[in-house]
């Protein structure tokens, strides 16, 4: 076997291609868009770039067939983070049923991070934001994956436990079928709420997508910002959320919550892309985006994907929860019904209080994945992510 740094077009296809032949018999693997894998790549367009470093790998065989890929990377500004030692990531690996190929990727990982003083590595994780390509999936084989989340064969959990990685945190995705019923604790809140004439409930029907920003940045700003770590939202990060929002945007998966006209709440999902995308075979060209608009069209996703819940402090404990959701529930299971499954983007299991919100909804846990971190002096402590409060 051979390792070959990616540098090519060939080397490229290859590292591209290599999942679409180990998963062509799989019934629920989707293969990921080619420009997505390789904006993580491109420095030119990942900001990433700006504060660390990447490389990629193809492994083959001895007659040149490629059986094995990977990636490390190096964030600078989350090296030393949170963490007892520098530590590095390691990502988009794919491998045949081979613990010697696997064990041989990574090693490339490894000893290319140590060379850069580096004393650990977590993996599969992304060279960008943490909702894209994260973490090991090992609960939820028989459901399709959501956009730009890993999905993978189940032998992968016993390479990477076998090279000594250990679970750093879990990412659980909480999920339901849109008919199933809603707690009665949710009605009571509603009862609640539905006695103060000030407290209002709609999805967002205007069309002016500056105000829906502005919407978005108000609620999110006060229920979210300066709460750990999580930075306050720009209005341009605002308005440049809406305008990706805006191809695939059903107004209807757009909830707020408002008292006397303000907005103090949000529940705000999107039709869920995979269910389109993977029509597309991974190509968003010009045949591409014409299947894109036609299934668009056609309404082909029926899934619904929730993105953000948010409350401000000052509303909180006063039923605006059960208000939005059941507000939600009515449209979506008497009038509106176009759903038959929805789905959180994942949850760290670090994180009880978000895990109690998605719990609300009356959604389980469909999914788990893995984030997992290999101390390269195996002498010293593991720990796992502090919970959050």
């Amino acid at each position: 076997m051979r390792a070959i740094e990616v540098k090519t077009s060939r080397d490229i296809r290859e590292f591209l291609m290599l999942p679409v032949r180990l998963y062509k018999n799989h019934p629920h693997w989707i293969q990921p868009l080619n420009k997505d894998i390789e904006w993580v790549f491109d420095p030119k367009k990942n900001k990433f770039f700006s504060h660390g470093e990447c490389i990629r790998w193809i492994l083959q065989n001895d007659a040149g067939e490629t059986i094995g890929r990977v990636a490390a990377f190096i964030d600078n500004k989350l090296l030393n983070k949170g963490n007892d030692q520098p530590t590095g990531g390691m990502g988009f690996f794919e491998c045949i049923h081979d613990q010697k190929a696997a064990f041989m990727l990574f090693d490339l990982c490894k000893e290319w991070l140590q060379a850069r003083n580096v004393e650990a590595m977590d993996g599969p994780i992304n060279f960008g934001p943490r909702d894209r390509w994260w973490g090991l999936l090992i609960e939820g084989y028989n459901l399709e994956p959501n956009y730009q989340c890993n999905y993978n064969f189940q032998y992968y959990k016993d390479f990477f436990e076998a090279y000594g990685f250990q679970v750093y945190f879990y990412q659980l995705t909480y999920g339901r079928k849109m008919m199933e019923p809603l707690s009665d604790k949710l009605w009571h809140k509603f009862e609640v709420v539905a006695e103060d004439p000030d407290y209002t409930f709609d999805y967002y029907r205007s069309g002016n997508l500056d105000k829906l920003a502005d919407d978005i940045r108000s609620v999110y700003n006060r229920a979210w910002a300066k709460r750990g770590e999580t930075p306050e939202l720009s209005q341009m990060q605002a308005r440049n959320m809406v305008k990706q929002m805006k191809p695939v945007m059903d107004k209807h998966l757009v909830w707020f919550g408002y008292y006397k006209g303000e907005p103090i709440s949000f529940f705000i999902s999107i039709p869920e892309l995979n269910q389109i995308f993977k029509h597309l075979g991974g190509k968003l060209n010009f045949w591409g985006k014409l299947k894109f608009v036609w299934h668009q069209w056609r309404k082909t996703s029926k899934k619904a994907f929730g993105i953000l819940f948010g409350i401000v402090p000052e509303h909180h404990g006063k039923g605006v929860d059960g208000g939005m959701i059941l507000g939600f529930r009515k449209l979506m299971q008497e009038e509106y019904l176009r759903y038959e499954d929805y789905e959180f983007g994942w949850i760290g299991d670090f994180n009880p209080k978000m895990m109690r919100v998605s719990e609300q909804v009356q959604t389980r846990i469909v999914k788990r994945h893995a984030t997992y971190r290999k101390l390269f002096d195996e002498t010293k402590p593991f720990k796992r992510m502090p919970i959050i409060g």
